[in-house]
């Protein structure tokens, strides 16, 4: 088998970089891992992209600028941000809701429950799967072939340059592909609970994979073998607080807990142990699991009371509830001479103030430690509800290192002559750690159509 362009990988970045590749009059063979019911990865899990604009339009308010955007990613990563490539995904993402309109992708205004995104983030009409059922109905339309059920077992690499990927695809013989370049589009190892054990021992045992079960990395393991130069940190992951009682795969966003700024979150001995009103639950949320991960048994609990119900979207499992804090201890099996200490200190700590849920609010604890520096208010309004949260992965930073025509480099510095990567697989490029609602698709989109782009016209 021959083509122009090989795509590992099926979702938004990889089917971004497969359509943008054909737009320049290549031919390009899709190979996803999955099953044709479970093809898109990650993507089918999504609803939004983060996109700068700097005119209202029907789907977003007000506008969103350059800047505001880049301050928003350095603020998350904690500064460790790659501000040139970031600088050139946040301009180029303008662009995006007008080229994925013509993938046949459509809108809708930000969804209610939402928190602090209608101005920031443009919502897809049916969320991701709807998404990744238009990107392949084009795909198909375009003459772009696909093969689902297939893993690639190995790469042909001689140097820089890649020349052939060995093919299993099920109840079919394994073909080696020819490609004139290939692009990387294949995620990473998050799936892979073996892989997160070389770092985290025996509490990845109790990680909950929030996306598609067939992100193991291997193409990574093989890329890294090749002489592909790394980036990111092994151990480092885009991971979130979920319902812990959410399936070990492919829960996705509806088991997310967006409870946690509008109360309190204990961990297994009753313990506070983060602010849980830092920020922006947009700007925060995505380091809520590795918090949990360090907790004993990598488990916590979002407390929360009557007052608090309707301010956020509710995970797809309904609260565990009480009428009193002693009984909803012992549903969660906390100590509840320890959970009401703990409530008990918090509620004595509330400072009267302002509570809006929309802005950072002047509703904080004095003398607390951990404080909560905003929509501090006191749980005393029976009933009260607890949600059981887990460490909920996403995606892992492990990856290769690209340039700005997202084309790979070498262990020695060297450029890969034909070899572009995009999507999860290159995340450590612009962030080390943290995460900002939407960026991942903003992040594989652009560097999808850069790579294909830039893919096809290495060829001509």
């Amino acid at each position: 088998m021959e083509t122009d362009v090989l795509v590992i990988g099926g979702g938004n970045a990889a089917l971004s970089a497969a359509l943008s590749a054909r737009e320049q009059g290549a031919e390009v063979l899709i190979v996803e891992r999955a099953p044709k019911f479970y093809r898109g990865g990650n993507s089918r899990h999504t609803r939004d992209f983060r996109i700068m604009h700097t005119h209202e339009n029907e789907y977003m308010i007000d506008t969103y600028p350059e800047e505001e955007f880049l301050e928003d990613l350095t603020r998350v990563a904690g500064g460790e941000i790659n501000q040139h490539l970031a600088r050139l995904i946040v301009r180029q993402s303008e662009q995006l809701p007008e080229w994925l309109s013509r993938q046949g992708i459509r809108w809708q205004p930000a969804l209610s429950g939402t928190l602090h995104l209608a101005r920031t983030n443009i919502f897809q009409l049916g969320g991701g799967k709807a998404m990744m059922n238009s990107y392949y109905q084009s795909a198909r339309e375009k003459g772009i072939e696909v093969w689902y059920d297939s893993m690639v077992e190995d790469l042909t690499i001689d140097g820089a340059v890649f020349q052939a990927a060995k093919v299993r695809t099920k109840n079919a013989p394994t073909t080696m592909v020819k490609a004139k370049t290939v692009i990387i589009a294949s995620g990473g190892f998050e799936a892979n609970i073996e892989w997160h054990r070389r770092y985290w021992g025996a509490a990845a045992d109790n990680f909950v994979i929030r996306g598609t079960p067939y992100n193991q990395g291997n193409v990574l393991e093989i890329l890294l073998r090749n002489g592909v130069s790394q980036v990111g940190e092994p151990n480092s992951f885009h991971a979130v607080a979920v319902d812990g009682r959410a399936p070990t795969f492919d829960g996705g966003i509806v088991t997310r807990l967006d409870s946690v700024p509008f109360g309190i979150v204990v961990n297994k001995d009753g313990r506070r142990f983060y602010d849980e009103g830092g920020d922006f639950w947009p700007k925060r949320y995505a380091i809520w699991g590795g918090l949990i991960a360090r907790q004993p048994e990598q488990v916590a609990y979002s407390i929360i009371d009557r007052k608090a119900l309707g301010n956020f979207m509710p995970s797809v499992f309904e609260p565990i509830s009480a009428n009193t804090i002693p009984e909803l201890a012992e549903k969660i099996g906390i100590d509840g001479n320890i959970l009401g200490e703990t409530i008990e200190s918090f509620n004595k700590a509330v400072r009267p103030g302002n509570f809006n849920p929309s802005e950072l609010d002047n509703c904080r604890t004095e003398g607390l430690t951990p404080q909560k520096s905003h929509w501090a208010v006191q749980i005393d309004d029976a009933p009260f509800y607890a949600y059981p949260l887990k460490t909920g992965i996403t995606f892992t930073y492990l990856g290769v290192e690209v340039n700005e025509q997202a084309r790979i480099k070498m262990e020695n510095g060297q450029l890969a002559d034909n070899m572009f990567a995009t999507g999860e697989i290159v995340a450590g490029n612009v962030l080390r750690r943290g995460y900002l609602a939407g960026f991942g698709l903003t992040m594989g989109a652009v560097l999808g159509r850069i790579a294909g782009r830039e893919a096809a016209n290495a060829i001509k």
